[in-house]
């Protein structure tokens, strides 16, 4: 089999997922950087892999994906390691609405509405929007408040075990405790606080760091 080649930037929280997703499993990729936010966007050849222009692609042996979801669990049920998704229905019906959660509520509000705001805005020379992320906050309280609750007594996600339900989490994560709001924010929710250090002591977030990391 060849490498598999992963197609994104380094400091894209969905491509960091796909890294975690090949880390956790043993697996050795590429990682060819495809900038979507540059000048002109995304090159043309991206286009071919990504009808939409986003990131993450992927190729292994000639078959072609995009979208997060997708990458994870082939690279899960296609490579040899551990597995990332529960055996147990329940369980891993559990993994499949935390990804939900986060994808269609956490994402946006805890990453663009208060990481971008809070912290890359002063860093990129702009002043923060207060408003939005204000506006943000009682969404973001409602999204940490939720994960928790599918967690129950469970030290992951999903259970016993790291899933892919984690690994998609641990990058959002990582950026909203760079904020003061975010930090704040974890420290209200004790489940998800303890959660959090458990996840981002794995080696595979140190594997993948981002440069956009303090």
């Amino acid at each position: 089999m060849s490498e598999p080649v992963l197609y994104g930037a380094a400091y894209s929280v969905y491509v960091r997922t796909a890294r975690l997703v090949l880390a956790e499993k043993g697996v050795t990729y590429r990682l060819e950087e495809v900038d979507v936010f540059a000048p002109g966007g995304a090159p043309a050849e991206h286009w071919a892999r990504h009808p939409f222009g986003r990131i993450p692609a992927f190729e292994h042996d000639g078959f072609r994906l995009y979208e997060t979801g997708a990458i994870t669990r082939y690279v899960d049920e296609a490579f040899a390691g551990p597995p990332l998704q529960p055996a147990d229905a329940r369980q891993r019906a559990r993994m499949n609405q935390a990804i939900s959660v986060l994808d269609n509520y956490a994402y946006r509000c805890l990453v663009w509405d208060i990481f971008v705001e809070r912290v890359r805005a002063p860093a990129n020379g702009r002043t923060p929007d207060e408003a939005r992320i204000a506006a943000a906050l009682p969404l973001a309280r409602t999204c940490l408040a939720a994960l928790p609750d599918i967690m129950g007594e469970a030290p992951f996600l999903a259970g016993a075990a790291v899933s892919l339900a984690d690994l998609h989490a641990a990058p959002i994560f990582v950026y909203l405790a760079m904020a003061p709001e975010g930090r704040e924010l974890l420290a209200r929710e004790a489940p998800l606080a303890a959660w959090w250090e458990r996840v981002k002591a794995r080696p595979s977030l140190a594997e993948t760091r981002s440069p956009l990391e303090a």
